[in-house]
């Protein structure tokens, strides 16, 4: 790799040399004999040469095939037409976007501005809700929601974002790393967001994003050596990242859950994504004549620091969280500020979000509706309304 030196002293006739490609272009390592003899001129130039002596792909830099980020991919795709499929817009809501699309279609623009299903629909199949997960001991909901979005643009820009960066990160490490890097990710972006927005449901992948992002980050730290562009490849990462965090202070984007994966993500790329120093490869796949004056240590003194101490920092970090969240504990109440690190308020637009709420008056084929946090009244003529299309009809009135 490019920027990378080799280390002991002049070389000899046995010394095997590694050669090794730019990151950007190929992670293969081959030791290659350094007497490797060259073509004579009876050798048709037309065939391949023969692989050198001592020829062996290095499993610590080899590439590998992607194949369990698209299929997160598909699972969240799937998840997504069976939560449409279950929402069932023409029978619980009075009008549909896109009814063409029958069962499929979406919910009204005033209730859901991404293209997708009900609040409700999203809480019956497994979105963070923190009452549930408390009182009813829901845990599982910290994992189910990573798995569902709340509309098309939302479902598109995760996935995007996700074959982008996941396919490469997989393609470097291998599918059991990033897969569980991914998950527990995923999983400590819902424990962040479950501790601070206590009131309103939560879906995406979002955190298990940005816990990507964090082991990108965690393992240009750890892995410095081997980087060409050094400077560039932090600043790039860096700017990524912050940019990715300003946008999660709109409203209505769960920056909580960004924060958490990408927190959970760093750890755990000091802890997943670390690779051996080449002083130690070189010496482990030399050829039986290479001689070495003294062994070579695989990690290097810092990433062993970083190894232990992030592997203490995500246990205890885990384990509070999870208690704080048991006993029912709101980090609001104990940081007046934080509310701030997931939505600023300004005068295009407001942060509440507050749960809706309608009182409901059925006469006759007449329902009237009074928002509880607006004021506003209207009238719909609806002959035995289900729960479902009066949830709906508040949720559009009180928008």
């Amino acid at each position: 790799m490019a920027g990378a030196g080799e280390e002991g002293g002049p070389p000899q006739q046995s010394d095997v040399r590694i050669s090794v490609n730019s990151r950007r272009v190929s992670n293969t390592v081959h030791p290659l004999d350094g007497q490797t003899p060259p073509l004579s001129s009876s050798t048709p130039t037309s065939l391949p040469a023969p692989p050198p002596p001592g020829y062996r792909e290095i499993k610590h830099f080899k590439k590998w095939f992607s194949w369990l980020i698209p299929v997160f991919v598909v699972a969240n795709v799937v998840m997504f037409v069976i939560t449409m499929y279950v929402n069932n817009c023409p029978k619980n809501s009075v009008s549909c976007v896109a009814g063409f699309l029958g069962r499929l279609s979406f919910q009204p623009f005033k209730e859901n501005p991404l293209l997708g299903p009900s609040s409700t629909t999203l809480q019956k199949l497994g979105a963070l809700d923190v009452s549930k997960v408390v009182h009813e001991h829901q845990g599982w909901r910290l994992i189910t929601c990573m798995w569902l979005h709340g509309g098309v643009f939302h479902l598109l820009a995760n996935m995007l974002s996700l074959l982008v960066i996941g396919i490469r990160v997989e393609q470097e490490f291998g599918f059991v790393r990033i897969g569980l890097l991914y998950v527990i990710s995923g999983l400590g972006g819902s424990l962040f967001s479950a501790l601070f927005l206590q009131s309103n449901i939560s879906v995406g992948a979002s955190g298990a994003l940005f816990g990507l992002l964090g082991g990108m980050l965690s393992e240009l730290i750890t892995n410095w050596s081997i980087y060409a562009n050094k400077v560039v490849s932090l600043v790039t990462l860096v700017v990524i990242v912050a940019i990715n965090l300003a946008v999660g202070l709109l409203p209505h984007v769960d920056n909580f859950a960004h924060i958490g994966g990408f927190l959970s993500g760093f750890l755990l790329g000091f802890v997943f994504l670390i690779r051996p120093q080449f002083s130690w490869v070189s010496q482990r796949y030399a050829l039986q004549t290479y001689s070495s004056s003294s062994p070579k240590h695989k990690f290097k003194a810092y990433q062993c620091i970083l190894w232990v101490l992030s592997l203490i920092l995500l246990i205890v970090g885990f384990t509070l969280g999870l208690v704080l969240l048991l006993r029912g504990v709101d980090l609001n109440d104990h940081c007046s500020w934080c509310h701030y690190m997931s939505c600023v308020p300004t005068s295009r637009w407001s942060c509440n979000t507050q749960p809706v709420s309608c009182m409901s008056d059925q006469v006759g084929g007449q329902l009237t509706l009074t928002c509880s946090n607006n004021g506003k009244t209207k009238t719909y003529s609806l002959q035995s309304p289900s729960p479902s299309q009066i949830q709906g009809l508040c949720s559009q009135l009180c928008r």
